[in-house]
């Protein structure tokens, strides 16, 4: 295993270089979120391969599960700007974006930036605004940057939005579309904690939110370092074979009527580099490539309908993955 800890100038001047150890940064903020979300280590991991890998992500579950809890954590554990929108039928663009109001004291139109202007952004229940509103996330999403009246506002860096949907209600929703889903790096599922982690949580929150304890434990500069750090894990050439060959399968499979498109075979192989780097290596293996499948893949594709219910999708979408993840040969 590579030395991770590197000597890396933050400025121009020499003497301002620090030494900065990566897995003892990541350790520290792995440790934070966890001491208000327990029993969930990989879902927190996942998590931070979204934040290393300059993604975006999706919590989905039912309630009360933690998913605006895991947000928070992250958001509290992270020294940045932090901006919680509460998506409803009756929020407007405007309201995420910003708009240009009239100033009649100098005669001009003032740009008045809306909550999107911060590094972590928590879109909960993301799923209860019209489509027109969740459109609005698509371009930030995608070019970190917001274009009104044909003048593009670059949004500060690092930028992550972070949203939550409950998949087990319907009424007042409207579901993400493709093209929205396939902007977010990955989608999770928290579940439900176990007897011994729940009794845990019980006694956490019995006087007190732990989550008011959480304090930050990594700035900008170390999180725009460890960004680009992880591009420079190694992914040899059998692993992106391997990486292809599952791709090639989600085209070809009757089960799908839309497989995995490059920008999702790009997301995987980005998250796979981030995921390697959490686990303190400077190389990538098979099995981040198999553990990170599902979380990167399942909310992409889209089940034929005509061979199973729309209804079951998601569960569909992961069964098909598992079966052609058990059908590719691992490279050794």
């Amino acid at each position: 295993m590579r030395d991770w800890t590197i000597n890396e100038t933050e400025t121009t001047t020499q003497s301002e270089a620090r030494r900065f150890n990566p897995n003892e940064t990541i350790s520290r903020l792995q440790a934070a979120i966890e001491t208000v979300i327990k029993g969930k280590s990989e879902t927190v991991k996942f998590a931070l391969v979204a934040l290393l890998a300059r993604g975006h992500l999706l919590i989905e579950d039912v309630p009360g599960i933690g998913k605006t809890t895991l947000a928070n954590a992250l958001a509290r554990a992270l020294d940045l700007s932090f901006q919680r929108i509460q998506f409803t039928s009756d929020l407007l663009p405007s309201d995420v974006i910003g708009l240009s109001i009239f100033n009649q004291q100098r005669s001009d139109f003032e740009w008045k930036p809306g909550p999107i202007f911060a590094n972590i952004v928590l879109a909960d229940e993301i799923n209860r605004a019209t489509p027109k509103t969740q459109s609005a996330l698509l371009e930030a999403m995608s070019e970190e940057q917001i274009t009104i009246e044909g003048v593009s506002h670059p949004l500060p860096l690092p930028f992550m939005v972070v949203a939550t949907q409950n998949p087990a209600e319907h009424h007042g929703t409207y579901p993400l579309p493709e093209s929205q889903l396939d902007r977010f790096m990955l989608r999770l599922h928290i579940g439900y904690p176990n007897k011994a982690d729940e009794r845990n949580i019980l006694r956490d929150r019995e006087r007190e939110n732990p989550l008011s304890f959480v304090q930050p434990v990594m700035g900008e500069t170390e999180i725009l370092k460890l960004q680009r750090l992880s591009t420079k894990v190694r992914v040899d050439d059998a692993l992106v074979d391997y990486l292809l060959n599952i791709v090639a399968q989600t085209r070809e499979s009757d089960a799908l009527e839309l497989g995995i498109s490059p920008r999702g075979t790009l997301t995987l192989f980005r998250s796979a580099q981030a995921f390697a780097l959490i686990e303190g290596r400077d190389y990538c293996i098979a099995d981040d490539i198999k553990r990170l499948v599902l979380p990167v893949f399942a909310h992409r594709l889209m089940v034929n309908t005509r061979n199973t219910n729309p209804k079951r999708r998601s569960f569909e979408a992961e069964q098909i993955l598992q079966d052609i993840l058990q059908r590719t040969n691992v490279p050794i």
